[in-house]
Protein backbone atom coordinates (compact mmCIF):
# COMPACT_ATOMS: atom_id res chain seq x y z
CA UNK A 1 0.00 0.00 0.00
CA UNK A 2 1.18 3.48 -0.87
CA UNK A 3 -0.02 6.47 1.18
CA UNK A 4 0.35 9.92 -0.34
CA UNK A 5 -0.40 13.41 0.94
CA UNK A 6 -2.03 15.28 -1.93
CA UNK A 7 -1.41 18.97 -2.49
CA UNK A 8 -3.94 21.50 -3.83
CA UNK A 9 -4.25 21.28 -7.58
CA UNK A 10 -3.21 17.62 -7.72
CA UNK A 11 -5.66 15.97 -10.16
CA UNK A 12 -5.72 12.86 -7.94
CA UNK A 13 -7.80 14.84 -5.43
CA UNK A 14 -10.75 14.75 -7.84
CA UNK A 15 -9.95 11.66 -9.90
CA UNK A 16 -8.95 9.29 -7.09
CA UNK A 17 -9.71 10.63 -3.61
CA UNK A 18 -13.13 12.25 -4.13
CA UNK A 19 -14.93 9.06 -5.25
CA UNK A 20 -13.78 7.36 -2.03
CA UNK A 21 -14.58 10.39 0.13
CA UNK A 22 -18.11 10.54 -1.33
CA UNK A 23 -18.80 7.13 0.21
CA UNK A 24 -18.63 8.88 3.60
CA UNK A 25 -19.77 12.33 2.48
CA UNK A 26 -22.39 11.73 -0.26
CA UNK A 27 -23.38 15.42 -0.35
CA UNK A 28 -20.01 16.37 -1.87
CA UNK A 29 -19.97 17.36 -5.50
CA UNK A 30 -16.76 18.06 -7.36
CA UNK A 31 -17.38 21.81 -7.20
CA UNK A 32 -18.32 21.79 -3.51
CA UNK A 33 -15.19 19.77 -2.72
CA UNK A 34 -13.05 22.25 -4.67
CA UNK A 35 -14.68 25.18 -2.84
CA UNK A 36 -14.24 23.58 0.59
CA UNK A 37 -10.61 22.77 -0.09
CA UNK A 38 -9.89 26.27 -1.40
CA UNK A 39 -11.27 27.74 1.83
CA UNK A 40 -10.01 24.99 4.14
CA UNK A 41 -6.43 24.65 2.93
CA UNK A 42 -5.34 28.03 4.34
CA UNK A 43 -6.96 26.89 7.61
CA UNK A 44 -4.82 23.72 7.60
CA UNK A 45 -7.04 21.22 5.77
CA UNK A 46 -5.03 18.50 4.05
CA UNK A 47 -5.92 15.24 2.28
CA UNK A 48 -4.19 11.89 2.25
CA UNK A 49 -4.93 9.03 -0.16
CA UNK A 50 -4.12 5.33 0.19
CA UNK A 51 -3.48 3.28 -2.95
CA UNK A 52 -3.51 -0.48 -3.28
CA UNK A 53 -0.95 -2.53 -5.23
CA UNK A 54 -3.01 -2.05 -8.41
CA UNK A 55 -2.87 1.74 -8.09
CA UNK A 56 -6.52 2.18 -7.04
CA UNK A 57 -7.36 4.70 -4.36
CA UNK A 58 -8.84 2.65 -1.51
CA UNK A 59 -8.64 5.11 1.38
CA UNK A 60 -9.03 8.81 2.02
CA UNK A 61 -8.44 11.08 4.98
CA UNK A 62 -9.04 14.76 5.50
CA UNK A 63 -7.14 16.20 8.45
CA UNK A 64 -5.61 19.30 9.96
CA UNK A 65 -3.29 20.26 12.78
CA UNK A 66 -5.03 22.53 15.27
CA UNK A 67 -3.53 24.61 18.06
CA UNK A 68 -5.82 25.09 21.02
CA UNK A 69 -5.76 25.74 24.76
CA UNK A 70 -6.98 22.25 25.64
CA UNK A 71 -4.36 20.07 23.95
CA UNK A 72 -1.86 22.70 22.77
CA UNK A 73 -1.61 20.94 19.37
CA UNK A 74 -3.69 18.10 17.97
CA UNK A 75 -4.11 16.40 14.63
CA UNK A 76 -7.84 16.40 13.97
CA UNK A 77 -9.18 13.91 11.43
CA UNK A 78 -12.11 15.46 9.56
CA UNK A 79 -12.70 12.41 7.36
CA UNK A 80 -11.45 8.83 7.40
CA UNK A 81 -12.91 6.39 4.90
CA UNK A 82 -11.95 3.12 3.30
CA UNK A 83 -13.54 2.27 -0.04
CA UNK A 84 -16.37 -0.22 0.45
CA UNK A 85 -14.55 -2.68 -1.83
CA UNK A 86 -11.43 -2.60 0.36
CA UNK A 87 -12.77 -2.72 3.92
CA UNK A 88 -11.22 -5.09 6.48
CA UNK A 89 -7.99 -5.15 4.49
CA UNK A 90 -5.83 -2.94 6.67
CA UNK A 91 -6.36 0.32 4.80
CA UNK A 92 -7.83 2.23 7.74
CA UNK A 93 -5.09 0.96 10.04
CA UNK A 94 -2.38 2.05 7.59
CA UNK A 95 -3.89 5.51 7.12
CA UNK A 96 -4.27 6.00 10.88
CA UNK A 97 -0.64 4.94 11.38
CA UNK A 98 0.41 7.46 8.74
CA UNK A 99 -1.59 10.23 10.44
CA UNK A 100 -0.27 9.29 13.87
CA UNK A 101 3.30 9.58 12.59
CA UNK A 102 2.48 13.02 11.14
CA UNK A 103 0.99 14.06 14.48
CA UNK A 104 4.04 12.93 16.42
CA UNK A 105 6.40 14.66 13.95
CA UNK A 106 4.41 17.88 14.37
CA UNK A 107 4.59 17.74 18.17
CA UNK A 108 0.90 16.98 18.64
CA UNK A 109 -0.31 15.65 21.96
CA UNK A 110 -3.45 14.03 20.51
CA UNK A 111 -4.87 12.47 17.36
CA UNK A 112 -8.56 13.22 17.48
CA UNK A 113 -11.71 12.56 15.44
CA UNK A 114 -15.48 12.62 15.73
CA UNK A 115 -17.69 9.76 14.59
CA UNK A 116 -21.45 9.89 14.18
CA UNK A 117 -23.32 7.95 16.85
CA UNK A 118 -24.93 5.74 14.18
CA UNK A 119 -21.56 4.53 12.79
CA UNK A 120 -21.15 1.48 15.02
CA UNK A 121 -18.89 -0.39 12.58
CA UNK A 122 -16.53 2.59 12.58
CA UNK A 123 -16.63 2.69 16.38
CA UNK A 124 -15.55 -0.97 16.60
CA UNK A 125 -12.64 -0.15 14.29
CA UNK A 126 -11.60 2.88 16.38
CA UNK A 127 -11.68 0.85 19.59
CA UNK A 128 -9.53 -1.85 17.94
CA UNK A 129 -7.09 0.92 16.96
CA UNK A 130 -6.92 1.95 20.65
CA UNK A 131 -8.78 5.24 20.28
CA UNK A 132 -10.92 6.08 23.30
CA UNK A 133 -14.06 8.10 23.84
CA UNK A 134 -12.57 11.03 25.73
CA UNK A 135 -15.26 13.69 25.30
CA UNK A 136 -18.80 14.39 24.22
CA UNK A 137 -19.14 16.48 21.08
CA UNK A 138 -22.13 18.80 21.08
CA UNK A 139 -23.54 20.61 18.08
CA UNK A 140 -26.44 22.77 17.05
CA UNK A 141 -27.50 22.97 13.43
CA UNK A 142 -27.87 26.50 12.17
CA UNK A 143 -30.37 26.72 9.34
Amino acid sequence: MKIIDLEPGDPRLIDDLLPVLVELRPHLTEQLFRDIYAEGHPQGLRFTAAYDADGRCVGAAGWRIVANTCDVRRLYVDDLVTASTARSGGVGHAVLDHLEAKARDAGCTLLDLDSGTQRTDAHRFYFRERLVVNAFHFGKELN
